[in-house]
């Protein structure tokens, strides 16, 4: 897959997304729609900003009964965003309804990717909240081993395993992190980080960069220098 930055709009309202979106005159970036804005503004948000000739990534984390989520899935597909997403932990049968649901009449479908572990998550959390005593990297490749046999399109990861989930699943497997940060900047809550330009020697498809671009003084160039380091290759480290 072709890299490329996702800028993760967390925005709590349609009028805060556009007066972001709008700012960007030239390149169209690539989007991600999460819980925040889809639960605030609904389906339509994702029409208008389809409409305004961004590509999409919704960004909802399913995870329930494999029933639920095939109908669910379903719902989304009709509106034709690129990518869309659920937990692996959901186990393989939930993520094959899945993939059932979303598939189309006509056999074409978003691309359907899965999380491993919340790049907040660390070893000892892990551990001590979720039970999961394995190392995080063999959890992180049980789980894209899982979604790769589910038939999904890759995984959610963190880009410190990207090259690891590569190995396990073959190059085409997709892997889109987060937890990507400017080597000048704050990490915030996110405990397993790399900067774009590392993340892009460690083998990411496509990186997820939220506040590093949203909340920076001027967004569209921090989304170029985004693009300068891990889609171009430009590396001032």
């Amino acid at each position: 897959m072709q890299k490329d930055v996702i800028v993760a709009c967390d925005f709590a309202s349609a009028e805060k997304t556009f007066s972001f979106l709008d700012q960007f005159t030239g390149r169209k970036p690539f989007v991600k729609i999460g819980m925040e804005l889809f639960y605030a503004e609904g389906p339509s948000i994702v029409r208008e900003i389809k409409r305004r000739g961004h590509r999409i990534f919704l960004d909802l984390k399913l995870h329930d009964i494999p029933n639920t989520v095939k109908k669910a899935m379903a719902v989304l597909s009709a509106l034709d965003v690129d990518i869309c997403n659920l937990h692996a932990a959901g186990t393989k049968r939930m993520m094959e309804a899945a993939l059932e649901g979303l598939t189309r009449p006509d056999g074409t479908r978003p691309l359907l990717i899965a999380v491993t572990q919340l790049t907040s998550t660390d070893q000892e959390s892990m551990e001590n909240d979720l039970w999961i005593h394995r190392p995080m990297d063999e959890v992180v490749m049980h789980y894209a081993r899982n979604a790769r046999d589910a038939g999904l399109d890759g995984v959610v990861c963190s880009p410190l395993e990207a090259e690891k989930v590569h190995q396990c699943c073959g190059e085409d497997f997709i892997t889109v992190t987060p937890g990507v940060r400017f080597a000048d900047g704050d990490v915030g809550d996110q405990k397993r980080v790399m900067t774009p330009a590392q993340a892009r020697r460690a083998g990411s498809d496509l990186i997820v960069v939220g506040r590093p671009i949203t909340a920076a003084a001027d967004p569209v160039a921090a989304y170029e220098r985004c693009i300068r380091e891990f889609v171009e290759g430009e590396d001032n480290e």
